[in-house]
């Protein structure tokens, strides 16, 4: 394998990249001033986007990138035909039964979208036999998508007597999305529409009406409404605290609407039957500073997934509006026992859970002892999946790890065996045995053990000085599992291996993993990737300064952090949606996303220790003249969550401030929102032009 550690990616001297101008501004916060000179690019009219100097630049910027990019056009074509090689274009998902109707979704062939199907019920999971009949289309999400630009379905929801589909659509990445009401007898799209909601939808079960949230025109979901088929709309529940977010879910027993309404930390629920037609709204339990829970229904009545006592979690059978200190546990979680999920049915509980950073998937019978179901490989990530029927008795769920594909199993009670329902079909050919995995625990400087997942074909050697490519996360107590990749496999086969960095502020080992990267603590997360990175250089796994790294949204933030920290490690770097603008966005209280992250980051508005704090490692702030690594840049114009100035400033800055001629590109979707592009072949045109990126830094791009 070839040494390409001395080679570097630059800037291209034929082509000028664009040269933001810099307008001095500066805020002032507990006597303290700090300096922006790119303020500028936030459109003070936003959401709205209509300054045509900001305008003009980030449409300069995505030229520069297309036409860098072009020069490797060939390479990226390559890719995304790889890439889509290992796509089964007319995939069939796994159908599943509801009420008296059978579903399934489909790709026709070549199709960037899915279309929904449903039948009279004709064979349930285990042979049981039902009247038959051809399947109808209930939704064709291609013909929805036609002549837009951007098209993504939120919910879809059947009504209880199956005559009516409500379903969400967002069609320009601003997460937004309009409620439709489709009569599946004749076919007829009612005149009912919701627009600015959240895309949530639970019906009454008289299917003459349905739940849903509205968004503020800042994007926060904060009001539950009330809609009866053609007449009145009106107000079920509005949250008043800005730092909360609504959301809204029916119970497995298809009897209560719960609307939850919480930030990162403290959550309230409030309970409504749904076959009330009074509207009338009970607490479950009063909101209290860092309690957080969950609630189900059913033949038991309610059950409560709460950290009153437990950090990780525990479930407790409890009373509507009773004092959660009489609630009473039916299962305990502990220090290495994380309670992540649960789900009810008629005769039995399924618990989701992680023990000792494992997943694991508990079923609790009504009647007999508890038991974990046994998995096909020792590391894998499982998760509880589509379950939509309270009375089934089988269990539903989704398996991968990073050398097996997504797999369906069903889980037969009775019998006590896994059925295989689906396992990802690869058209172009995968082979398991050619790849192999390894989990590791690296020390950090402050003697944590961080895990650290890591692939590679099986003709990858340790000292060889191939690639590495090094991925993390880390916030919001979201963990990044051991899954499987099909994309990925275009660098597996490159020579590169691949890691992904467990690093603290996910969940990955429980919920104190997460609270030991968050607030006074976030530099743990940053202080990880880089002492990861570090051991793998020095294990053998990477060559030094031969490891590129990638996170999107608060994991771009860790990659700009990191590449304050110790830029030398990296060959390159791509920052997805990155969250590099921490202090200026926690300062702005107007911003949708602000109040509610104040858990999460701190409140710098509020306290000086907090400013200081996020001041010292915010990305964009600590960017000074220095050597960086290669980057590409993504963003979106109608991100909310985002928004679009903080790559757009990242890069305004980078480019003005840094020493090195390496190369610096961005790309800013001006359709599209945090998620990028929609249509499953737009999106892989995406993943193909990153791998470019990444071949490009490298020199592999023969």
């Amino acid at each position: 394998m070839s040494n390409t550690n001395a080679f570097r990616l630059t800037a291209p001297t034929n082509i000028a990249a664009p040269i933001a101008k810099r307008n001095p501004y500066t805020q002032t916060h507990h006597g303290k001033t700090h300096e922006d000179d790119y303020f500028w690019l936030k459109d003070q009219g936003y959401p709205n986007v209509t300054d045509e100097e900001i305008l003009s630049y980030l449409r300069e910027e995505n030229k520069y990138y297309t036409s860098v990019m072009s020069e490797k056009s060939g390479l990226t074509s390559q890719l995304f035909e790889e890439v889509k090689g290992r796509i089964k274009e007319d995939e069939d998902g796994v159908p599943w039964q509801d009420g008296d109707y059978e579903y399934r979704w489909a790709f026709k062939k070549g199709a960037q979208y899915r279309t929904w199907y449903r039948r009279p019920r004709t064979i349930d999971a285990f042979g049981g036999e039902f009247p038959g009949g051809d399947w109808d289309v209930i939704l064709d999400e291609a013909s929805e998508a036609a002549d837009k630009d951007f098209f993504k379905l939120g919910d879809m929801a059947i009504s209880p007597d199956g005559h009516l589909m409500a379903f969400s659509a967002d069609t320009n990445g601003s997460e937004r999305f309009t409620i439709f009401v489709r009569n599946l007898t004749t076919g007829e799209t009612l005149n009912d529409q919701i627009p600015e909601s959240s895309g949530e939808i639970v019906w009454s079960q008289n299917s003459k009406s349905f739940f849903c949230v509205k968004v503020s025109e800042e994007w926060r979901p904060y009001l539950v409404l009330h809609h009866k088929l053609g007449g009145m709309t009106s107000d079920v529940y509005e949250e008043q605290d800005t730092s909360f977010f609504v959301h809204i879910s029916e119970t497995s027993s298809k009897q209560y609407l719960v609307i939850r309404s919480a930030d990162h930390v403290t959550a309230e629920s409030h309970v409504l039957s749904l076959h009330d037609t009074g509207l009338k709204t009970q607490v479950f339990v009063g909101r209290q500073t860092d309690h957080d829970y969950y609630l189900d229904h059913g033949i038991d009545g309610f059950i409560v997934r709460s950290n009153k006592d437990q950090v990780n979690f525990s479930l407790y059978q409890a009373k509507l509006g009773e004092d959660a200190k009489n609630w009473t546990c039916v299962h305990e979680g502990s220090a290495n026992r994380y309670i992540r999920g649960f789900q009810l049915f008629e005769t039995f509980r399924v618990v989701q859970e992680r023990i000792d950073g494992l997943d694991q998937i508990l079923i609790q019978p009504k009647d007999g002892e508890a038991f974990h179901i046994d998995m096909p490989e020792a590391a894998y990530e499982a998760s509880i999946g589509n379950n939509p029927e309270y009375s089934q008795t089988h269990l539903r769920f989704g398996y991968s790890s990073m050398i097996t594909p997504p797999t369906v199993f069903d889980f037969d009670l009775a019998a006590r065996e896994l059925v295989i329902r689906k396992e990802q079909e690869i058209p172009s050919g995968y082979d398991k045995s050619l790849y192999q995995t390894e989990r590791l625990m690296v020390e950090a400087r402050d003697g944590v053990k961080v895990p650290v997942s890591v692939v590679y074909h099986k003709d990858w050697k340790k000292n060889s000085g191939a690639p590495l490519h090094l991925y993390g996360y880390g916030a919001y107590g979201l963990g990044m599992s051991p899954s499987f990749s099909s994309t990925r496999l275009s660098l597996l086969d490159r020579e590169f291996a691949y890691a992904i960095a467990h690093i603290r502020g996910g969940d990955e080992l429980g919920y104190t993993w997460y609270q030991a990267g968050k607030l006074d603590r976030r530099e743990n997360t940053f202080n990880d990737f880089v002492d990861v990175a570090r051991y793998l250089t020095e294990s053998g796994y990477a060559e030094k300064g031969g490891i590129s790294i990638s996170g999107g949204s608060a994991g771009g933030e860790l990659m700009g952090a990191v590449l304050n920290q110790a830029p030398e490690l990296f060959k390159a770097a791509v920052l997805h949606v990155p969250f590099v603008d921490v202090l200026n966005t926690m300062l702005d209280k107007d911003l949708p996303l602000t109040p509610i992250e104040w858990p999460e980051w701190g409140n710098p508005i509020e306290s000086e220790a907090a400013y200081d704090h996020i001041r010292s490692y915010c990305p964009y702030t600590n960017i000074v003249a220095k050597e960086y690594p290669p980057m590409m840049v993504t963003g979106g114009i109608n991100d909310p969550r985002v928004t679009y100035w903080e790559p757009a400033k990242w890069t305004a800055k980078m480019r003005a401030v840094k020493s090195d001629d390496n190369l610096l590109v961005m790309k800013i979707n001006m359709e599209a929102g945090h998620g990028g592009k929609s249509g499953r072949f737009e999106r892989i045109h995406e993943v193909a032009e990153e791998y470019t990126f990444l071949l490009m830094a490298f020199d592999k791009t023969d």
